[in-house]
């Protein structure tokens, strides 16, 4: 008999794509910058916007959009600090 292993498979996943809610990328383009801000202030960002990890782990162009947004807020955020 065979054994499987059912460990986490990123690659497996990322092949076949998201199996849970996922957001269009105009939904995500409209909710991004919201969802990053609630990234950065600590909270629970994937249950208050559903969908939108997601929509980032199975999109390219978005999930770019998202590093590139939270980058350039991080960035602001530590040029404004005394």
């Amino acid at each position: 008999m065979a054994r499987h292993d059912h460990k986490h498979n990123p690659e497996l996943e990322r092949l076949l794509g998201p199996t849970g809610d996922e957001l269009t990328c105009d939904e995500c383009f409209e909710r991004l910058d919201e969802y990053v801000e609630l990234e950065l202030q600590g909270k629970d960002a994937d249950e208050h916007i559903p969908g939108m990890r997601n929509h980032l782990d199975g999109c390219p162009a978005c999930h770019e959009d998202h590093e590139s947004l939270r980058a350039l807020v991080v960035q602001e955020d530590q040029a404004n600090q005394p």
